[in-house]
């Protein structure tokens, strides 16, 4: 008794139409997770030795979660993202990439059992498969070809990549080696001879409520990591306009999570980092004048507005139903696990690569004599603190990783929990506010995260939570908090460094997790330019602030 094709499409689906439809953020992709999936399999091991029904089991878990997910929304628990800063998602990130790239190497692993031939060839075409994916994101990030031929290869690589190797590996006398391939059954079916819905009656009165400690375990792993792949989604790279709803998503999630349990389906949640990927591909760019004296001349290419809406989420949702036909079945069986294990690497490697974790190794290993002097890690006066900062990252992410390996792995939920408190109350302890400020920050900005009280170390009482286009949206990272505000109609939108808007109402007080003080205000302006203010669009209009002016759309 086990998930196969169908069971984890099928999870991707209902979570994509759900979320699509009745969420507050639609961005944020819904499906099966590498930590689920983690959690999946130490159920397995731990219950069917004893003879319990496995999918009945699952499916007490996901209801019992129903109800602490509904819970925990009801007493606003989210509130409790305030202190969720980068330190945590990034760690969390690290670990979930290095999932991804464990479980590519355990599929290659398997392949031995089909000889050396079929292992081989299997290797050969997962690091292929990794190159080319990964070599169509670095020409969408380049200036080769015209702009619409590098956003296609951008975003439809990875598939096309797939669909190539898959093919690949018939040509000449490869096609006689034994390959394995994506194991499917029939069409709309469970992968098990047995109905989608679960009797969840057959079981024992004990065994309902052993489910229960495995449901609290299921509990805290969701509210963190569906809230994580949230927060990233709305980064503070991204200029959102339209507000967060964390506890009505949270009450959402409980949803799924109960009706995946009465199917018999894995309980989905926000992936990282597809959630933040498709954030990404929803940005609407364009070109501006680098004032940076070390690229003085150069163009830079910012984010202006991100298009949001419901409708890629559900899109995406109603294609993935479409690979549970017949003929795409036999298309997806077709896939070599080679092929797959090359997707698995290509997620990780992503994930990786923009990873506060790898970003702070690359700047400790790299020549700090050719550094920038643009970069906020030079402004550390205690390089230790840099090593001291990273150390513990790892470690967290080591300890994570590691009871994963081991019976226990049921637990890493509590490890990955217990970030929360270790950045807020021990890290300040050892580490001055201005190295905090550089080394690490909030994750959204004040206007995503008001609902839930602010950023720890911010006061957002004051800040506007109307819903209209265009509130608040900060900047983050360790150059500092740059917010926005945007007036009535056709008011204008600015964001930058230390961001300020000229204005003749009252204005309002914040601080950034610096301690500076912030002065945000929320007038109609003129469409009148002073001289003053031109001045400031050029400090402003420095690409590395992320300065976009708002476009209604």
């Amino acid at each position: 008794m086990s998930y196969g094709v169908n069971e984890v499409l099928l999870a991707s689906v209902l979570g994509s139409f759900v979320f699509a439809i009745f969420a507050a953020q639609p961005l944020v992709i819904v499906g099966v997770t590498g930590p689920i999936t983690v959690f999946n399999y130490t159920v397995y091991d731990i219950i069917t030795p004893r003879g319990t029904n496995y999918f009945a089991f699952m499916c007490w878990i996901g209801l019992w979660a129903l109800v602490m997910h509904w819970v925990l929304a009801i007493t606003n628990s989210c509130n409790g993202l305030k202190y969720v800063t980068r330190f945590s998602c990034d760690t969390f990130g690290f670990y979930v990439a290095f999932i991804y790239l464990q479980k590519g190497i355990q599929v290659l692993t398997r392949q031995w059992e089909a000889g050396e031939a079929a292992a081989y060839l299997s290797i050969t075409v997962a690091l292929l498969t990794l190159m080319t994916g990964y070599a169509c994101g670095i020409i969408g990030g380049s200036s080769l070809f015209q702009r619409y031929v590098r956003k296609f290869i951008e975003d439809y690589g990875t598939p096309l990549t797939i669909i190539f190797f898959t093919g690949f590996v018939h040509i000449g006398k490869m096609e006689a080696v034994p390959l394995e391939t994506l194991p499917t059954t029939k069409s709309f079916f469970p992968t098990q001879e047995r109905g989608w819905f679960i009797h969840f009656w057959d079981i024992n009165v004990s065994d309902v409520f052993l489910a229960i400690p495995f449901a609290v375990l299921l509990t805290i792993l969701f509210w963190f990591d569906h809230n994580v792949s949230s927060l990233i989604a709305q980064g503070t790279e991204f200029p959102l306009r339209k507000p967060a709803g964390f506890h009505w998503d949270i009450f959402l999630l409980g949803l799924t999570t109960g009706i995946a349990g009465l199917l018999g389906i894995p309980f989905p949640n926000g992936l990282i980092p597809q959630a933040p990927f498709h954030t990404n591909a929803l940005c609407v760019t364009r070109q501006v004048s680098d004032e940076d004296e070390e690229h003085k001349g150069k163009t830079q290419r910012v984010v202006d507005h991100v298009v949001e809406q419901r409708v890629s989420n559900l899109a995406q949702g109603i294609l993935t139903l479409g690979t549970m036909s017949g003929p795409l079945l036999v298309v997806l069986h077709l896939i070599p696990r080679g092929v797959l294990a090359g997707l698995f690497f290509i997620m990780g490697v992503q994930a990786l690569e923009g990873n506060g974790i790898t970003l702070k190794m690359l700047f400790l290993a790299k020549d700090h004599s050719s550094s920038s002097a643009s970069d906020p890690l030079t402004q550390i006066e205690r390089k230790m603190a840099v090593w001291a900062f990273v150390g513990i990252e790892l470690l967290a992410f080591g300890a994570t990783f590691a009871i994963t390996q081991t019976i226990a792995a049921i637990g890493f939920p509590i490890i990955i929990l217990a970030l929360i408190p270790i950045r807020t109350y021990l890290l300040p302890k050892y580490f001055i506010d201005e190295e905090l400020s550089i080394l690490d920050a909030p994750t959204a900005s004040p206007f995503t995260m008001v609902s839930v009280g602010g950023n720890y170390g911010e006061d957002a009482s004051n800040l506007p939570n109307d819903g209209h286009s265009g509130n608040g949206q900060a900047q983050g990272g360790s150059e500092g908090t740059d917010v926005s505000l945007a007036a009535d109609n056709n008011d204008e939108l600015e964001r930058g460094e230390g961001s300020r808007v000229t204005a003749e109402q009252p204005s309002l007080k914040l601080q950034n997790p610096r301690g500076d003080a912030i002065e945000m205000q929320r007038p109609r302006m003129s469409r009148r330019r002073s001289q003053s203010r031109q001045h400031d669009r050029r400090n402003f209009g420095d690409s590395r602030s992320g300065l976009a002016e708002d476009k209604r759309y």
